[in-house]
């Protein structure tokens, strides 16, 4: 190889580098070979160095490269070694897109298109099917379901709470029918609906011959003010049931003695129709177990006296039967046999213990599941036993009102329940109706356990949203969906 070719050797390896070495003419042949030799072996070691470089991550075989020294001790380039260095560029950051929408010229021109069309249409479409297919799922559900129990038929006197004035002369002031008429429109506040009136005919005690059911007591009343009393009671919307229990003062039994029920029956028959003509609603008895067991015909047609309607008075009216069995047994027996529209039993004994709480239920129970509720009457006091403050303790009134308002029937209230009235010498306290009345002492015992010692004004009728009263009626209490 002579010098010329030995340096066109050269000059095409140092192309291939960053910075080629300037070269110098050789003057001296000798010194020409010399560097043609080193060049050689500078060459096949950058070769070696290459194939060591081609092994190790291209990122780092630039540094080996600059820290490798060359054969002319300067640092050889990247392309010497095979190392290739590469510049990442700088990621430019994107601008925001912001997506304005379309304005309203370019919604209008795309809203007009077939497509836009024939797919609002098609949404359309399918909206009101499944609106259809729904409709048709929910009467389809309707008409699979099972049908509900039927209601019990009903009549007025299923309606709200039965309000029983035994005693005319301790109701009011005046003592008379027609303090009882002034006192209608607090009546009709507390959403009473049936109005038990009496007894108020004549009636000795315990003298059979004597008895005159078509004759007023003259301490308690004429008949004109009794039919002023009707009169305002259904204009308030309350129905008047008179009690005619024949000898409602004396000891010896409601009906005198067995020899007599067939003679005191007989007259009670004309007696029915005179005062069914002055319009009462219904009339209650006490002691019907023993009058439709001996004069079982005279019964029947005490009943249908009663219970059939005429063209004048197509109302239904209510036959109350009032007895003193108290086994749920034998009152149910009764209400069968004897035909009576409701039956005032002692099935719920006020002052039971806790002990015999399950009884009444059970009693309760047998009564409702063998009757319906439109027969069903319960009463917790009356003229016999007395006011229900008296009977149970002040601290329980509420809870026995509570009781009495929610089971299934008729309840039937006796006056003064509604303040906690009591009583002391008689079973026929006198009602306390103004603020400035001097307030008798199981009242005021009342009072105290309710910590109303010192509450003004007194509970009353005439302010049924007292505060201080002791319960109210609900206008909402309706017994056919009890």
């Amino acid at each position: 190889m002579n010098t010329e070719e030995t340096n066109v050797d050269l000059k095409d390896a140092a192309d291939e580098t960053k910075d080629a070495e300037p070269k110098e003419a050789a003057e001296d042949p000798a010194q020409v070979s010399g560097d043609a030799d080193a060049t050689e072996a500078d060459v096949s070691e950058a070769d070696l160095d290459q194939e060591e470089q081609e092994k190790l991550p291209m990122t780092g075989g630039g540094d080996l490269a600059e820290d490798a020294p060359s054969a002319g001790g300067e640092a050889p380039s990247a392309a010497e070694n095979g190392s290739v260095k590469l510049k990442m560029p700088e990621e430019e950051e994107a601008e925001e897109v912001k997506f304005t929408g379309l304005n309203k010229e370019e919604l209008m021109r795309v809203a007009g298109t077939p497509g836009w069309v024939r797919t609002r249409w098609a949404l359309l479409v399918v909206f009101w099917l499944g609106w259809l297919g729904m409709l048709g799922g929910a009467v389809l559900i309707i008409l699979q379901a099972p049908r509900c129990r039927d209601l019990p038929d009903t009549a007025w006197w299923n309606g709200g709470p039965l309000y029983q004035i035994g005693n005319i002369q301790a109701f009011t002031d005046t003592g008379d029918l027609k303090g009882v008429e002034q006192k209608v429109g607090s009546l009709s506040q507390l959403k009473v609906r049936g109005l038990l009136l009496g007894p108020i005919h004549v009636a000795p005690p315990d003298e059979a011959m004597s008895l005159r059911f078509e004759e007023i007591s003259s301490e308690l009343g004429t008949l004109e003010q009794f039919r002023s009393l009707v009169q305002a009671a259904h204009k308030k919307g309350i129905f008047v049931v008179l009690d005619l229990t024949p000898n409602y003062r004396g000891s010896s039994g409601p009906w005198f003695s067995n020899i007599s029920v067939t003679n005191v029956a007989e007259r009670l028959k004309s007696a029915l129709v005179f005062w069914m003509n002055e319009g009462v609603d219904g009339v209650q008895l006490a002691g019907v177990e023993r009058v439709a067991s001996v004069v079982p015909s005279l019964w029947l047609d005490i009943r249908a006296i009663v219970q059939n309607g005429t063209e004048e008075r197509p109302d239904k009216r209510v036959l109350i039967g009032v007895t003193e069995r108290s086994a749920a047994e034998d009152v149910s027996a009764l209400l069968s046999s004897s035909g009576v529209d409701l039956l005032v039993s002692r099935v719920l004994r006020p002052g039971n213990t806790d002990a015999e709480a399950g009884e009444l239920a059970q009693s309760v129970q047998l009564l409702y599941s063998s009757h319906s509720q439109s027969r069903l009457a319960w009463s917790l006091g009356g003229r016999a036993e007395g006011h229900l403050a008296s009977l149970v303790g002040p601290a329980l009134v509420r809870l026995h009102t509570l009781l009495l308002l929610t089971l299934p029937g008729a309840p039937v209230v006796n006056y003064g329940d509604e303040i906690g009235l009591m009583d002391q010498d008689t079973k026929f306290p006198r009602m306390l109706w103004d603020s400035d009345e001097e307030l008798n002492g199981t009242l005021q015992a009342v009072l105290n356990t309710f910590g109303w010692a010192d509450a003004v004004p007194m509970p009353s009728f005439s302010d049924p949203v007292n505060q201080h009263s002791m319960w109210r009626w609900s206008s909402s209490v309706d017994l056919r969906t009890r």
